[in-house]
This record gives structure tokens, sequence and C-alpha cells, in this order.
């Protein structure tokens, strides 16, 4: 069927569906973000279709007076394609095809496609190859069909056209291997995570809603080089960055892959190990865009995220990002945060006050001592400036006295 450059060619029109089943559904709002999806994906969109309904129709999706009014309006805009905003199930992707001899997708294949595109570490690639396999091993009837139809497009990128032809068994066969290599690729992280600990510098995880702008934080704070675009899910392999704070106390930030509403659970599984950062960080900093309507809810999904990996008692500081992009100001509050703080990352405003605030929770987080070390103990009060926070010292007779907060986990080895 080609490669992926060959396939890029080909530009997909698409239609945009959703259905609003109840007052608390902001069905406007997720296909706003949809629509930057298909974009991010290489494709534009035609038009936008809500129906309400009292529930999602299990067959088709949408209701019959729908789906012929969906059929019509493709032929007169020429379209290649629709795409609904929820996961479809594989009847409903395929008895959709029948009805509208048109290429279905959903939310979860272009977040699937977009993440195929992104994905430049081999871990990065095999966790969306797993995902879209799993996604592919319960739908290959239909999606054959709707690729045949257009060959190319949206949803062939990554494990490619080749591996939707394989039957059930290969693909189970394809999938067992991944999660081996996943394994193993767990174990070494789960090492390289016990030598920070052992190192007890302090580990500081960036979330936030995709596009919030993180990694734009990340490079103004330690000068990463981390790509930064105005685009869903631009970054998506986790960045790790050193950064000595003012008090000369090194930290490590690491930065995480977006998160987004509905996002697929295929992927929720398939990125745990990348996510569990987040788990295992000292602090988390929680990234909002300031300047987006949206901000609550994508504050809510981000925090229903982090409970689905059940990162819990962390400290969390929400930075409200994009204060550049503000035309008035903003009540910004947020009651699961620790402390709460307004900053522009692209002009670097606001990034004292941050590093002073991940200062006061790293310190709550240690033991203040006053102690007198002799002079051949000098090595200790090295681990002291490079995990703790050093107050006073001063040469006497008898030795080297020292104030400084510490972290617990040295307190017993500098002072036994």
């Amino acid at each position: 069927m080609g490669n992926i450059y060959e396939i890029k060619e080909e530009q997909e029109r698409v239609i945009l569906v959703g259905i609003h089943i109840n007052e608390y559904d902001d069905t406007e709002a997720s296909l706003k973000e949809l629509k930057e999806l298909v974009k991010t994906a290489g494709g534009s969109c035609l038009a936008t279709i809500i129906q309400n309904r009292e529930a999602v129709h299990p067959g088709t999706y949408l209701g019959k007076g729908k789906i012929d009014e969906l059929r019509e309006m493709a032929a007169s805009l020429h379209a290649t394609g629709i795409v609904c905003d929820d996961e479809l199930s594989p009847a409903q992707l395929s008895n959709l095809e029948d009805a509208l001899q048109l290429k279905v997708m959903d939310r979860t294949l272009i977040i699937l496609d977009i993440f195929a595109a992104h994905a430049s570490t081999s871990e990065g690639k095999i966790q969306v190859e797993l995902a879209q396999l799993r996604y592919r091993a319960t739908r290959l009837v239909g999606l054959r069909n709707s690729l045949s139809r257009l060959g190319g497009g949206i949803g062939t990128r990554g494990p490619g056209e080749k591996k939707l032809e394989m039957d059930r068994r290969l693909i189970h066969e394809r999938i067992s291997q991944l999660n081996k290599e996943l394994t193993n690729i767990k174990a070494h992280r789960e090492v390289a995570r016990q030598q920070r600990s052992r190192t007890h510098i302090p580990v500081i995880a960036i979330v936030g809603y995709t596009n919030a702008g993180k990694s734009t934080l990340l490079n103004a704070l330690t000068n990463a080089g981390v790509l930064e675009q105005d685009m869903l899910f631009a970054t998506l392999d986790p960045i790790t960055r050193n950064y000595t704070l003012p008090s000369g106390q090194e930290v490590l930030f690491t930065d995480t892959v977006g998160f987004i509403r509905k996002l697929p659970h295929h992927l929720v599984e398939a990125f745990q190990s990348t996510l569990e950062e987040a788990k295992y960080a000292d602090i988390i900093l929680h990234v909002v865009d300031a300047s987006n309507p949206q901000m609550d809810s994508q504050i809510h999904t981000v925090y229903e995220t982090l409970a689905r990996l059940k990162v819990g008692d962390k400290p969390i500081i929400t930075v409200f990002n994009k204060q550049d992009l503000l035309t008035s100001p903003e009540i910004l509050r947020d009651f699961k945060a620790e402390k709460t703080l307004s900053i522009s990352a692209k002009n670097k405003v606001g990034l004292e006050e941050l590093t002073q605030t991940i200062e006061e929770i790293l310190q709550k987080q240690k033991v203040y001592i006053n102690h007198t070390f002799s002079y051949n103990e000098a090595g200790k009060i090295q681990s002291i400036r490079k995990f703790g926070q050093l107050l006073k010292e001063e040469y006497l007779t008898e030795g080297i006295q020292i104030e400084a907060y510490i972290p617990i986990e040295i307190y017993g080895k500098l002072l036994v």
C-alpha cells in the first residue's frame, strides 16, 4: 500500500459528527477539539453535525434520519470520510460504513494516528503500535473496507497497511511480542528510577492538558531544546532535564505526554510506564492554558487522568500559563493545588516565583539540622550542598558547624 510519505499526500476531507446526550455534555467544545486533532493529523474539516439523542445508537451511533442527512451532505461537499467524536464499537463502525459508503473514523483512531506520526523513541513507537494493534484487532473487517475504499489517509500510519492485512492470530502474536519488549523497557526504567532515588535528587513531573505549554516551560527553565509547537501532542516521549534551583539544590524536571478528554484507554494502558513518572515524582507541576475558554474542563480532565494513574498525595503546583494571551485578568483557582501561580513560559514571566515555590515545598519535605562535623567528615558537607539547603557553614577549632535542611532519606547517613 506504500509508505507513510505517499499516504500523507492524500488530504482527508471530513465531516465531524457528535452526539449530545445531556445538558452536561459540552459537545461543541469536544468537536472543536476534534477539529484541532484532525488538523494535526493532516486532514481538513468541511462541516460539523451534532445530533441530540437520549443515548448513542448501539448499532449505528447516529439515528437513521441523521445518517441520510449526513450521506447527502457528504456527497454535496465531496467529503472523503466522517469522524465521530466517540470511540465506535466494531458493529457501529461497519454498519455506518455500509450505510454511508464512506470511510468512517472515530476520535480514538485520530489520536492514535497523531501519536504514530509523533513517536520518536523506540519506546514511544512500541507503545503506539501496541495501542493501534489492540484497537485494530477488534475492528479488522470494518477498517479493511474503509481503508481499501480510500487507499491511505488518516489511520494508516504507524504499523502500516500491511499489518492491517494480518489475521487476528498474527496480530495477537505481535501484541504479545511488543508486551515483552515493553516489559524489558519498564524494567530498565525501574532501574533508572531506583538509581535516581539513591541520588536523592527530587523529581518534578510536568503534567497538563495537551498544548498547555509544558514543553515551552521546560525549555524556559532548562534550555532543554524540546520541540515547541502550537498543536496537540507536539511532544510525546518523556524528556528529563537537570536544573539547579537558586539555593544550589539540584532537581530533575520530567515532561510527560499531554492529557486530553476521552483519552483512549488503549493509550492510557500503553503509556502507563511513561506516565508513571508522575507517580514517582516528589512534586507535580500542573501547567494550565489560562487563555483557553475550556480551562476548567481541561483541569478536570487532568485530575481525572491522574486519578486513573493512581497518582495520589503529591504536592501540586498549578501554573496558569499563557498570561501573555489574556486580554483581561482572570480569576484563577485550583483547590487541589498546594500553590497556584500565574506565568508566561513564552515570555519567561513568573518563573522566579515558581522556582521559589518549588524550594518552599521541597523544604517542607526536609529536616533541619544544626551539627558540627569533624574535618575528616568534610565529604558529608558536599552531600548537604548537593541534596539539601545549606544555611550556615562555620569553620571552628573542633570542626565545621553546619545549619541546613536535608532530605529525610539522607539524615541517617549523615548523622550516624
